[in-house]
């Protein structure tokens, strides 16, 4: 069994909302996660509905300012892009790094703020998932770097040849997100990896079931890497902790911390009972997990989280 991959939420959003805008501090969280011994960092994407720096050139300063740690996109929002421009800026960012791109992406969440921002670029809501699922299609035959002729009900071109081309044959990793149904065929599909926030471990051992039998199934069979994205506040008291969590997650999503954990996969807790929590999705098949930490001080955070979490996960896993 691959080891467990543990990696770091940038606080992209959170930086955003308290003001701050200091890109140069996110690269040093960046780089201070790969010193603590994490395995990636990652960034959001919202440009209107939940602003924050742009993913992929911060994620290009931290590549220049990390040696180790794969960079991801948790998760990039395709749909709002040209394939074109946006197979050309991920391959871009392959070569910074020397191929250590994860581009993690989807839909965008089906609510009012979410289609606000979709029309705010001119961009249908209801089209998205055909959009992303094309942009899939003509991104890896860009990456090629070959010239390339694409036709489909979105996006059309003729003779497009994209330079440079990624470091890795075929481009960086695409990860999906989304659970229930359509999404895992979906990922079961057109994926390399699965980047879901299921409430329930339980949950989330059903629908990797789900996709680990649909890619059995063909005559090439391939294997998708399974991932969660799962958002911890940590405090030694655990009523003060789901405090925090509340007012971390109403400041960041703008809504009721009883709707956002209806759908993600949100822990307030001690370290140990973080660890424990984390461990029954490593138990359902979890082998990369995104951790974003809900919190004031990011920096702090950041270190009680491999001083006192890290150790712990480690040593299950082994």
């Amino acid at each position: 069994m691959a080891r467990l991959q543990i990696g770091y939420l940038l606080p992209t959003r959170d930086q955003s909302v308290l003001g701050e805008h200091e890109p140069g501090r996110l690269v040093a969280q960046a780089r201070r996660a790969e010193e603590l011994g994490l395995d990636s960092v990652w960034a959001g994407d919202s440009p209107v509905t939940r602003p924050r720096a742009d993913p992929l050139l911060l994620l290009a300063a931290v590549a220049q300012a990390t040696e180790r740690v794969a960079l991801g996109t948790a998760v990039l929002l395709p749909a709002l892009r040209h394939p074109i421009l946006l197979a050309h800026q991920l391959a871009t960012l392959d070569r910074l790094s020397g191929g250590r791109l994860i581009a993690g992406m989807g839909g965008g969440f089906p609510n009012p703020n979410t289609q606000a921002q979709f029309e705010a670029v001119g961009i249908g809501f209801a089209r998205r998932m055909g959009r992303m699922e094309e942009s899939i299609d003509a991104m890896r035959q860009l990456w090629s770097g070959e010239a390339v002729s694409y036709k489909g009900e979105h996006f059309a071109f003729t003779d497009v040849r994209l330079a440079p081309p990624p470091s890795r044959p075929g481009g960086p990793p695409i990860w999906l997100a989304g659970s229930n149904g359509a999404a895992l065929r979906r990922v079961a599909r057109l994926a390399d990896g699965w980047l879901p926030y299921p409430t329930e471990a339980t949950a989330y051992a059903k629908e990797r079931e789900v996709i680990e039998e649909a890619v059995r199934q063909p005559a090439t069979p391939r294997s998708v890497t399974p991932a969660l994205y799962a958002t911890l506040c940590l405090d030694e008291d655990p009523e003060n902790a789901h405090r925090r969590l509340r007012a971390s997650i109403e400041r960041y999503y703008g809504a009721p911390l009883d709707v956002i954990a209806s759908i993600q996969a949100v822990f307030a807790g001690t370290a140990r009972q973080a660890a424990d929590w984390l461990t029954g999705y490593v138990g359902a098949g979890a082998r990369h997990l995104v951790i974003r930490l809900a919190t004031d001080d990011h920096d702090t955070g950041l270190e009680e989280f491999a001083d006192q979490v890290l150790p712990l996960l480690r040593a299950e896993d082994h």
